[in-house]
């Protein structure tokens, strides 16, 4: 991480721009751990809209860069600003409401810009290779019915193998799990959660500095 200033990345993903619990406790996770010291806070809004990966995207993708024109370059321009965002943060906050079991299309769509041969990882001989390092992530999780860790979810378990397949390989997890059934238990347990995961990033930046 950063020894100066600490750069944090905010990805919402909610369809929800008002009452989404994601984002509520994202912004509080961000604005506490931004308080600690000098902090530079970005935001991406997925609701706003991310392109889906089409035909031209992929042949400019797999255009060699040396080889590749105007059109593919333009192509490929929020893919790459998507990914310098990344490469850029220390720690990257991700709101994921569980949707039908797995995440937003909205956050599908950005992972799929963001998973880029040569990129954010490569192929060697021994296997693929994550190139973001040095990076911390939080899932902030907010689920209706599913129970984080269980046979229903699919979405933290993707995500945690995605980001370490980019070489992200910290990654915690603050839930409110179980709100339609639970909403104060939800509420506490994400509470609790979220202290936690402060204390530990806090923690981490103290013995970076």
């Amino acid at each position: 991480m950063s020894k100066t200033t600490l750069k944090i990345l905010q990805v919402n993903a909610s369809a929800r721009r008002n009452g989404s619990t994601t984002r509520r406790l994202s912004e509080e996770l961000v604005s506490k751990l931004a308080a600690k010291g000098e902090a530079k806070v970005k935001i991406r809004e997925l609701a706003d809209g991310v392109p889906f990966v089409d035909e031209e995207w992929v042949a400019a993708n797999f255009t060699p860069v040396e080889n590749r024109t105007a059109r593919h370059t333009a192509t490929l321009a929020y893919s790459e600003s998507l990914i310098e965002e990344l490469e850029e943060a220390d720690v990257i906050v991700i709101g994921v409401p569980v949707y039908n079991f797995g995440v937003p299309a909205a956050l599908k769509a950005w992972i799929d810009m963001v998973t880029r041969a040569r990129r954010t990882f490569e192929y060697t001989d021994k296997g693929p290779v994550g190139l973001l390092k040095d990076k911390r992530a939080v899932l902030v999780v907010g689920s209706g019915g599913v129970t984080v860790g269980s046979e229903a979810d699919f979405a933290t378990r993707y995500l945690k193998f995605v980001l370490g397949f980019i070489g992200v390989t910290d990654v915690e997890i603050v839930a409110a799990e179980g709100q339609a059934y639970d909403a104060d238990g939800a509420a506490a347990r994400a509470r609790a959660s979220l202290d936690a995961t402060l204390k530990s990033l806090s923690e981490s930046l103290l013995q970076a500095a």
